[in-house]
């Protein structure tokens, strides 16, 4: 698939991405918006940079590789995807610390809802916003939504670059024993 036209990304400013999801989900992942990329494609971490994909396979998700078009594929690992804010921007500065808040509480309702084992938010700064905790570390957290545990993962966009894709995988394979 060719990437998108300026004219194409542009038009995709605050459009959204259907979530990958269905109840009783192993680990829910969760975005902090989706990129533009994403918007024009429908397709959850689209941008040819970002390191989910990679990432999810180094710490043994999935056996191989998926592309972001293949992202129905989760469900059947007992996976699934979602953002914290719906709205697609060029920059998650984009988003104020309002629609964060707002994502949050969306969120909660969404996760009691589908009830995942574990909510793994990719982001730290948009979980510490979102859910009102302005302490919080990668890694698992203290706080739960009923019965599922939330664990914040490294962003894996290539913008976070102090974070390698190894070390990534390492922090997502926790998670991923952690879910068993």
């Amino acid at each position: 698939m060719p990437l998108p036209s300026p004219e194409e990304l542009r038009a995709a400013r605050d459009g959204t991405v259907d979530d990958v999801v269905a109840p009783g989900l192993s680990v829910l992942f969760c975005g902090i918006n989706p990129s533009l990329m994403s918007a024009v494609t429908g397709h959850h971490f689209a941008r040819p940079g970002n390191r989910f994909w990679p990432v999810l396979q180094l710490s043994g998700f999935t056996p191989r590789r998926l592309a972001p078009a293949e992202q129905g594929e989760l469900l059947s690992y007992g996976l699934g995807i979602t953002n914290v804010v719906a709205r697609a921007t060029a920059r998650a500065d984009e988003v104020s610390a309002t629609e964060f808040r707002e994502g949050g509480r969306v969120l909660r309702e969404k996760v009691a809802r589908l009830r995942p084992g574990w909510l793994a938010v990719v982001g730290v700064t948009a979980y510490r916003v979102a859910f009102a905790e302005p302490k919080a570390r990668i890694g698992p957290q203290e706080r739960a939504i009923g019965e599922t545990g939330i664990w914040v993962l490294p962003n894996p966009s290539g913008l976070n670059a102090h974070w390698t894709a190894r070390a990534m995988a390492e922090e997502y394979g926790r998670l991923r024993t952690a879910a068993g």
